[in-house]
């Protein structure tokens, strides 16, 4: 039996028998459909290496199914049939990327010549992902600055799921780099030839949010002058990363939670579902737990995104990547401002490792990146943030070195950060946990502030 499975699509059978006798003839498997629509559950069932279609058919046409397949797989091969005087239709596919084209009546030779090209193209396809997936894995984990065990961790688990179809939730506080570590899981999938895309879903307006999403019908609303795709479609084939889904309206979470279960999304001003094929991935900076108790998180999209829960550490559990990342940026900072590189002073190192970072490894980019600009031949502690330099007088840690005993002033002010992150900065339950009031609170955060 042959390794490729050539789906025929024509409503007309004694065409259809024809077109099987001829391909199964020359060694093909063949599976036939009578429409477009049990065409597209054809190609769902089964692994198709090329589509033969009529364009003309009744119901819905061959330039549609062309569009539908597409939508599911961006790699699909398809060839459309059409009569000699109908070229112009032909030609139309072509634009919407069709493979190629036969006209009828046809050549017995030239439709087996044709499906031999496309097998050939699939053949190229393949071989040229599995080389792009080789290079995006090494890509991959380059872009992930850091030697810590936690980071480690995060590497050997993104390796085990990453070939998955499995939703992933990437949990972490804001600047600690969750879209890297989606993007990684990416490029080392199976996907990793299609494209990633990424939305922050606290950044739009409710209305523009759900178009985005899942795309829009010509005339819907004020402004949709064409139709459009919609990112669920648009990465098919590869996968859409759903930044900060806890700023999702509940209204668009009922709506997210259909697609993930139907694997279909409904255009704004459409009435009819269309499939997509695209892993999705999500991010949160908030407790989506404690959302859900407090009724701001709908339960069922949570478990429903929550297959797998990838927690990114904060930078101040990380310490012993402070000194690679701060290198790290220093040297993109040469790069960008087209300068020679620069050392960072040991002072100023022991600041930034002994700076707690709240705004995480955007923060310290940021901060390193202002040192440079700042700085003379070497980047030292005058060119960093006030607040960095405060950290100075602590003595710098790595693993490989003596540890030191902190002060009680050191230990409060670590479980303060630790008790107001647990709250997600609300002081009022922070200083309720603590059992002091909230003034007293303001004056401990306003005093370790100025240390």
């Amino acid at each position: 039996m042959s390794q490729y499975t050539i789906l025929v699509v024509e409503d007309e059978e004694l065409m259809r028998s024809i077109l099987r006798r001829l391909l199964e003839g020359s060694g093909y498997n063949v599976i036939t459909a009578d429409s477009a629509e049990a065409a597209l559950s054809a190609f769902a069932e089964n692994e198709v290496s090329v589509t033969l279609t009529d364009i003309k058919m009744s119901g819905m046409d061959g330039i549609e199914l062309l569009d539908r397949l597409k939508g599911v797989d961006p790699e699909a091969l398809v060839v459309v049939m059409t009569a000699y005087s109908s070229v112009d239709s032909a030609v139309a596919a072509l634009r919407k990327g069709a493979y190629d084209y036969v006209t009828k009546p046809f050549v017995n030779e030239d439709i087996l010549q044709t499906v031999k090209n496309a097998i050939q193209q699939r053949e190229l396809f393949r071989e040229n992902r599995a080389l792009r997936r080789e290079l995006n894995k090494q890509y991959a984990f380059s872009e992930i600055v850091g030697k810590s065990d936690a980071l480690q961790r995060i590497f050997t688990l993104v390796k085990k799921i990453a070939d998955t179809n499995a939703t992933v939730l990437i949990e972490g506080e804001s600047g600690t780099g969750k879209e890297l570590i989606a993007k990684a899981i990416h490029l080392n999938s199976g996907r990793a030839s299609g494209p990633f895309l990424a939305i922050n879903c606290g950044a739009l307006p409710e209305s523009l949010l759900e178009s985005e999403l899942f795309g829009h019908t010509r005339g819907s609303f004020t402004g949709a002058v064409s139709d459009k795709k919609g990112l669920f479609r648009a990465a098919s084939g590869g996968t859409l990363f759903l930044d900060e889904i806890g700023e999702m309206p509940p209204t668009l979470q009922v709506k997210l939670l259909r697609a993930l279960q139907e694997h279909e999304v409904t255009p704004v001003g459409a009435t009819e579902p269309l499939r997509f094929d695209a892993r999705i991935l999500a991010a949160t900076n908030k407790n989506l737990e404690q959302e859900v108790k407090e009724q701001r998180f709908r339960e069922d999209l949570f478990y429903r995104l929550n297959v797998i829960e990838l927690r990114v550490p904060p930078l101040r559990e990380r310490v012993e990547d402070i000194p690679l990342l701060a290198k790290h940026f220093a040297a993109r900072a040469a790069k960008i401002q087209n300068s020679a590189e620069k050392s960072i002073t040991r002072e100023a190192m022991e600041a930034l490792a002994n700076y707690e970072w709240p705004g995480n490894i955007r923060e310290l980019e940021n901060a390193i990146e202002r040192a440079f600009i700042l700085s003379g031949d070497e980047i030292d502690i005058e060119s960093l943030p006030q607040k960095v330099r405060a950290r100075s007088s602590r003595t710098f840690r790595t693993r490989d070195e003596e540890d030191f005993r902190p002060t009680l002033e050191e230990l409060e002010r670590r479980y303060l950060i630790e008790v107001l992150t647990s709250v997600d900065e609300d002081k009022a339950k922070a200083a309720h946990i603590l059992g002091i009031d909230l003034s007293t609170l303001y004056r401990k955060l306003k005093r370790y502030e100025e240390i």
